[in-house]
Order: C-alpha cells, then sequence, then structure tokens
C-alpha cells in the first residue's frame, strides 16, 4: 500500500469522525472525548504518510495547532466555547496545512456564525428562556472537511 493511499484511507477516517463528533454535538451538545482523542493521534501516522519531515514541520504543525488550541481554550474560560469543541478545534488543526490555518479558522467562524442565528431564530420561534447553545463541531467539521479538500483533494489547486 502506498503513503499516498495511506493518508487518503487516514483523511477518510478523519472525515467519518468530525461528521461523528457534528452529529453527536448536534444530539446532545457533546463530542466524546474518545472522538477528539481519535482524531489527534491519527495526525501522527498522517503525518508519516504525507511526508511531513520530522524536523521542523512537525514541531511547527503542532505548535501552531497547539497555539490554536490555547486561544480556543481561552474562550472556554470565559464560557464562549465548550470543552469538546475546543478539543475538537486542537485535533482537527493537526491535520490542516499550515498555509490554509487562517481560511480554515475563517470557514468556521463563518459557519458558527449562520449556525449561531439558526439557533437563535429557532429559540426565539420556541419562545425559549433557556441560553443558546451552539453546536460548534458542526462548523468545525465543516472547515476541517474544507480544508482537506482544499488541500489534499482539490485538482483545480494549480490553476490560478
Amino acid at each position: 500500500m502506498t503513503s499516498g493511499m495511506i493518508s487518503l484511507g487516514l483523511m477518510a477516517i478523519l472525515g467519518l469522525l468530525m461528521i461523528a463528533a457534528a452529529i453527536s454535538d448536534l444530539k446532545s451538545r457533546t463530542i466524546s472525548n474518545e472522538l477528539n482523542a481519535a482524531m489527534a493521534l491519527l495526525a501522527i501516522p498522517f503525518w508519516i504518510a504525507s511526508g511531513l519531515s520530522f524536523w521542523p514541520d512537525v514541531p511547527v504543525q503542532f505548535g501552531a495547532a497547539f497555539a490554536v488550541f490555547l486561544v480556543f481554550a481561552g474562550l472556554f474560560a470565559i464560557g464562549a466555547m465548550g470543552g469538546g469543541d475546543v478539543k475538537m478545534i486542537g485535533a482537527v488543526m493537526l491535520w490542516v496545512p499550515l498555509p490554509l490555518f487562517l481560511p480554515a479558522l475563517t470557514v468556521m467562524a463563518i459557519g458558527g456564525g449562520i449556525l449561531s442565528a439558526i439557533m437563535l431564530i429557532h429559540m426565539k420561534l420556541r419562545r425559549s428562556d433557556q441560553p443558546v447553545e451552539v453546536p460548534y463541531g458542526v462548523a468545525i467539521a465543516a472547515a476541517g472537511l474544507w480544508a482537506l479538500h482544499q488541500q489534499y483533494l482539490n485538482q483545480f489547486q494549480s490553476i490560478g
């Protein structure tokens, strides 16, 4: 089996894990630690199969993902995000190539904003006084899938 096929297989597994996390977040507003751990740990064989060099690429990739995790951990600390969402962002960013970090975060923010608006409208129509709980795992999964597609599955990336 070639490393390209292994990379594609691992990306498919990541895609399924992100979709499972999004569904779990929609249903119960929780994302399990097991799902997040699987996403994070599978990044290591993905790095190897993708040919990421042990030095300096792996530490840079890990450091950048950890920096994003810390920013969102700060949002968790002030009550703006759930813990499962923060762990999922950190795990997904381990897979996202550095040039796509900001675009992926932008896709995530736009998706999260749209999702928040939908949830707010839904709560207003139901006339509920409960606080709005946004299943942000959906936006994280969408951004992760978008980033993987852009880097690894987009046959048009050499155009332009």
